[in-house]
């Protein structure tokens, strides 16, 4: 025998679903709302990227020709194979990788041994240290491109990767020290009392304890300078002189001419050099979440 509901219950069903759609319909709304804006940011954030390799797809002639449409006609490499035959582009790739990798090594030994010392000790000027690395910052790169380039001759080191490695280190550094002693605050002191109890001297505290728990801070601070010393043209077009010594920003800065821009070449040009950045950073991304996890399990 079916149960009869009276016009009281019948009336209180609708109300008690009312709640449960409202919520519904507004959580689809804020779902929808976040959609809209990370497709937004998506399309202003990498639409310039898909629009460079297009553009190092398109041939020569449909560049130039008047009214050319966004999207190629004829796809070509054409771009990428006078790239490599013309100019001298694989030169360029290796002086930028041994310049960021020389960097990103200098820099962070410096701002390692640096970030140790302004966290775990205390001492006079320690605040003025940390303040002038800030200082340090604030000064526009180009008022310095007289001074550097008097160090360099009396050094020898104009036109020469070297010359640009210590360059590039010297305002790498400051930042990384900051960046590693924030990092290094957030371990726990204890930790190396401990250390020292059990016996372990000053190096292998630093050793066995601190490099360790500073591996992701050390990613971090490595995928920064390894970006700022690639992507640097300032001080790689001032102190470079020879296409033997130039690095990619300022090879394709060649690539302008006076009368015209080779922009099959200057777009090829671009999107093969942000492939090791890319490429290199999904893989330091995936280590830094590993690093951040294993830290979190140890402490």
């Amino acid at each position: 025998m079916s149960a009869v509901l009276t016009p009281g219950q019948v009336a209180a069903r609708p109300a008690l679903r009312r709640p449960l759609l409202d919520k519904r319909g507004r959580q689809g709304a804020q779902t929808g709302i976040v959609v809209v804006l990370v497709a937004g940011w998506l399309v202003i954030t990498l639409g310039p990227y898909f629009v460079m390799l297009l553009t190092s797809l398109t041939p020569r002639a449909e560049l130039i020709a008047p009214g050319a449409s966004l999207f190629p006609e004829s796809p070509s490499l054409d771009g990428y194979r006078d790239l490599f035959a013309s100019t001298h582009f694989l030169t360029y790739l290796r002086n930028s990788a041994i310049v960021a990798g020389g960097t990103v090594v200098a820099s962070l030994i410096c701002a390692s041994f640096a970030a140790i010392g302004l966290s775990r000790f205390r001492f006079r000027g320690r605040g003025t240290v940390l303040t002038a690395l800030l200082v340090a910052q604030l000064f526009p790169a180009v008022l310095l491109v007289i001074p550097l380039q008097q160090q360099l001759v009396a050094f020898g080191l104009l036109n020469n990767l070297v010359g640009l490695i210590l360059i590039d280190t010297t305002f790498a550094t400051p930042f990384a020290t900051w960046l590693l002693k924030g990092f290094l605050d957030s371990i726990p002191s204890q930790l190396d009392e401990a250390a020292r109890i059990d016996g372990a001297t000053g190096l292998q505290l630093v050793r066995y304890v601190l490099f360790p728990l500073m591996r992701p801070g050390m990613t971090a601070a490595g995928t920064y300078i390894f970006i700022y010393s690639w992507n640097e043209f300032l001080y790689a077009l001032t102190f470079t002189k020879t296409p033997d010594t130039h690095t990619v920003p300022v090879g394709l800065q060649l690539l302008i001419g006076e009368y015209q821009i080779r922009w099959d070449l200057l777009t090829a040009g671009g999107v093969l050099a942000a492939i090791p950045v890319l490429v290199g950073f999904m893989l330091v991304q995936r280590n830094l979440i590993d690093g951040l996890t294993a830290g979190a399990v140890k402490g």
